[in-house]
């Protein structure tokens, strides 16, 4: 039910609907079109190459980040953050990879091999991974620089100093030994490695379908902070689980939920 002390909207003609619609369908256009010439910009960026070895624990035993290719040219690693304060994965790291399944009955077909990394035990790993119901591959990066050098995990003394380096800026980094982000690899002939982008913090929005869902509807996502409302699908029944990638609020309900 639509909130009746919200703001009033105007309600019109077809006639005057269908022409405030196409004004808007200009804007949705450009923004398409933007989207296209930024997404041709993306793929245009230099790359660099991997000269390190990093060695994750999988299902299949260690492996190297290039066998983590799967014979394919092209790699997606989704960094889940993991909240070892609550030794749990974070709500909106599994929100988004709620979203993973599907896309990846088609990205195999496409050259790409998509997997998350997580800088915790892979037990836990596997446990949570089967708990929420997902298939897609999950490698544990603990022991290894992985996810320092790609600036999702903060040591201590990072934390301490009160800046980090996230998002391609010094940051708070909300006080999170872990944050979320997406890094993507591609591997030539000869076996050699580069990377090719990096996002974080927002960048993962465009990943997640229920927000395009939900953007389409009159409440749209219905927020007041960042993912306030989300919860881990097996928890809606759960009224005192709340998101640990919005307000600080968040954070400490996620703490006592899980006390």
């Amino acid at each position: 039910m639509l909130d009746q002390t919200a703001k009033p909207h105007p309600v019109v003609s077809r006639e005057e609907w269908t022409a405030a619609r196409k004004a808007h369908l200009r804007r949705e256009k450009e923004l398409t079109r933007l989207r296209d010439q930024v997404s041709a910009e993306r793929r245009a960026l230099p790359w660099v190459k991997v000269d390190k070895t990093y060695v994750f624990d999988t299902p299949d035993g260690k492996q190297t980040l290039a066998q983590l290719f799967d014979g394919r040219s092209q790699l997606i690693v989704y960094h889940f953050m993991w909240r070892h304060d609550l030794d749990t994965g974070c709500s909106g790291c599994s929100f988004l990879c709620d979203h993973i399944d599907g896309a990846n009955w088609h990205l195999p077909h496409h050259d790409v091999t998509l997997l998350a990394v997580s800088r915790a035990p892979l037990a836990k790993l596997d446990a949570y991974r089967k708990r929420m119901g997902w298939q897609f591959r999950w490698v544990s990066s603990l022991g290894s620089d992985f996810n320092f050098d790609y600036h999702v995990s903060f040591t201590k003394d990072d934390l301490a100093d009160g800046k980090v380096y996230y998002n391609y800026d010094m940051t708070d980094g909300w006080g999170m030994e872990e944050l979320p982000g997406i890094s993507v690899f591609t591997k030539d002939a000869k076996g050699d490695i580069f990377h090719t982008y990096s996002s974080y913090a927002r960048g993962g929005d465009l990943l997640i379908g229920a927000h395009n869902w939900l953007d389409l509807t009159p409440k749209g996502r219905n927020e007041t902070t960042i993912m306030d409302w989300m919860r881990r699908h097996d928890e809606y029944e759960d009224a005192n689980a709340s998101s640990c990638c919005g307000s600080a609020s968040g954070q400490a309900a996620a703490r006592s939920t899980a006390a």
